[in-house]
């Protein structure tokens, strides 16, 4: 496989590693929730046909969380009439005869994910249906303060910014924009914090937020200077389009998130338009479905009934939501008439591409003997000023999930999409999983040094849990 790094790449049965853990105990856990989810819904359906497919449904998930659990062998995804059912199986092929317990950890856990989709494709009522539907919309629901903190902050921002005719520094411009991408970045894991204290006035004073500083303390990497630089030289070129490419990572407030950033660089002239790329089949949980930015949007517009009625759960423990006051509506349905306007208009897009549910690593989009659609994806973000790839999962599939020395740079980590491939990348990631590249000397061993960071257990703990990010950006000229 020439579009797949030749390093030893990360194993489900490296018992230093995250893959280890998430083999054995996250993904029974994540097949169950799935069983649940579709156990529900059949219950709750009137249609015969449906409750029977529904059962077997349920039958093929159990039978998938057996096979992990009892490390059983990877076997062919049955033909759903999607052509990378084919990539998947010659690459599984190749693998000889793996066990999910011993198995290249970015792999098998597509491989999980699609299989599981395969249930559903195979079926006649449950096509289009999303499993983690519902938790996708509880998690938002459940982040109703930043919510609305950030809406807030979003319409003084916007309002300010489109009022303010006269000159501003260019180091002001350069700080809103760090301070925008960080809060972007950190996403699901957003500090209060982070978004009370995003201030235009502060700003304009170079007086950035004291929390976004802090947290700055935890980015190892930070190119977000470079980033701004490309983007304003853009600008100041005179070209009349000037696109940014977002691949999306987590729906719910992450998604709302990446909006925010989308918005902002629409309004401050850094892109004339923003292009989000979603999945096209439920995908490691959380990421973003086309029905995840219509549901979202949904939310925005009838903020009253999504944020006021009350769940089960809440039902079941006597709890009335509290009341949104007019101001939160009127602020939320600010974000409403931006974004939609925005949508109509063609500045904001929405595309979903087979692409980013394959196999192994992004190094195949720029594969000369990819299918017709990839070699489309490749050309479109050639045309692109920057493509932001969000996320852990992203992350490691730039990088091919590779045991990369932490040292290596992001440029030739990322193999065929670094310098000469003229897609200028630039990852946003908090860090959740093993591989980690771009780093300093010494910062890798000053952080397992740390409590809870590994030590001399030959695990790299300190980057599991999402409190570390690297920023790292390649140009592609």
């Amino acid at each position: 496989m020439e579009f797949e790094p030749k390093i030893r790449t990360s194993s489900t049965a490296d018992k230093t590693s995250f893959a280890y853990e998430t083999a054995r105990k996250r993904w029974p856990i994540i097949i169950t929730q799935a069983i649940d989810d579709v156990y529900r819904t059949t219950g709750q359906t009137d249609d015969a046909a449906k409750r029977e497919e529904g059962k077997k449904i349920i039958n093929d998930l159990a039978t998938l969380k057996y096979e992990v659990q009892h490390d059983r062998a990877l076997t062919p995804i049955p033909d759903d009439g999607v052509s990378d059912v084919a990539t998947y199986n010659q690459i599984l092929e190749s693998l000889g005869k793996p066990t999910w317990l011993n198995v290249s950890w970015l792999f098998s856990e597509c491989y999980l994910y699609r299989r599981i989709s395969t249930s559903f494709a195979l079926s006649t009522h449950w096509k289009n249906y999303d499993i983690f539907a519902r938790q996708k919309i509880k998690t938002f629901r459940s982040s109703r303060p930043a919510v609305l903190e950030l809406a807030a902050r979003y319409k003084d921002l916007i309002t300010q910014l489109r009022s303010h005719t006269g000159e501003t520094s260019e180091e002001a411009d350069k700080l809103l924009f760090t301070e925008m991408c960080e809060i972007c970045l950190w996403g699901n894991a957003t500090d209060l914090s982070l978004l009370t204290s995003l201030s235009y006035e502060d700003i304009q004073k170079l007086q950035g937020s004291e929390a976004r500083k802090k947290s700055e303390a935890n980015i190892l990497v930070n190119d977000l200077e470079e980033v701004y630089k490309q983007l304003v030289e853009a600008k100041k070129a005179g070209k009349k389009e000037r696109v940014v490419d977002i691949v999306l990572d987590n729906a719910g407030f992450e998604l709302y998130v990446d909006l925010i950033l989308a918005g902002y660089l629409l309004t401050a002239g850094l892109a004339t338009r923003v292009t989000l790329h979603a999945k096209s089949i439920p995908w490691f949980v959380s990421d973003v479905l086309p029905g995840d930015f219509g549901a979202l949007l949904n939310a925005l517009a009838a903020p009253v009934p999504f944020f006021e009625t009350a769940t089960e759960e809440e039902e079941l423990q006597d709890k009335t939501p509290e009341k949104l006051s007019d101001k939160e509506k009127e602020e939320l349905s600010f974000l409403f008439q931006e974004w939609s306007i925005l949508h109509a208009e063609g500045k904001l897009g929405l595309r979903a591409n087979r692409f980013w549910t394959g196999p192994g690593s992004f190094w195949r989009l720029v594969d000369p003997n990819a299918d017709e659609q990839t070699k489309e994806l490749a050309e479109d973000l050639r045309r692109s000023e920057l493509v932001v790839f969000k996320g852990d999962l992203n992350y490691r599939k730039l990088v091919g999930d590779g045991e990369w020395d932490p040292t290596t740079p992001f440029t030739e980590a990322i193999g065929p999409l670094g310098p000469g491939s003229g897609i200028n990348v630039l990852a946003l990631r908090t860090c959740k999983a093993d591989v980690v590249v771009g780093l300093p000397k010494g910062v890798d061993e000053e952080l397992r040094a740390r409590e809870g960071g590994g030590g001399d257990s030959g695990a790299r703990k300190w980057a599991w849990n999402g409190k570390y990010a690297v920023v790292s950006f390649s140009e592609g000229a």
